[in-house]
């Protein structure tokens, strides 16, 4: 009688399994594109504790959409920037965002680089500091919390690109 029992928990948790991996199938990722209407910007930061040999913040407009017909919370956001095709920072975002269905709002993120990783981005910074625009790919891996749907993560995935200007 005891390894019936255990047959039947063990196949009544996978079907549970199954059941939840197939609920969060139905969640589409939330969608994300520069915000138009704001331009990324870098600034040039002194240096601090966590900055010895100073930096550039840099801030990227992004416009996120949830396409469910059901709300959900963007709940974390991992983040890889790269600059000219080179990786120039990386951020983790606890975010806490509720999304109705369908519904768009746009948020910052905001990211520092290192001036110890000058080597590997100094001609892009260089262009920045002249005035010039640099190209920059910004891709994030995206985790929310729908609820009875589950909590599933998507990515990584592109998130948004342009060209970002130093703000003066």
């Amino acid at each position: 009688m005891p390894r019936v029992l255990i047959v039947v928990t063990v196949v009544l948790f996978a079907s549970g399994c199954a059941g939840l991996t197939q609920l969060a199938q139905l969640v589409q990722p939330p969608r994300f594109d520069h915000a138009g209407d704001r331009p990324a910007e870098i600034r040039l930061l002194s240096p601090t504790p966590g900055l010895p040999a100073g930096g550039a913040g840099v801030r990227i407009w992004l416009e996120v959409e949830n396409p469910n017909a059901f709300g959900f919370t963007l709940s974390t956001l991992a983040a890889t920037l790269a600059l000219e095709g080179r990786r120039a920072a990386t951020g983790h975002f606890p975010l806490g965002l509720p999304l109705g269905a369908g519904q768009q709002t746009v948020i910052p993120i905001d990211l520092s680089i290192s001036f110890a990783d000058l080597p590997a981005l100094a001609g892009s910074l260089r262009r920045i500091a002249s005035g010039d625009t640099v190209a920059y790919a910004l891709d994030g891996t995206v985790g929310v919390d729908a609820g009875r749907f589950g909590t599933p993560t998507f990515g990584p995935m592109p998130l948004a690109g342009g060209e970002l200007r130093v703000i003066r």
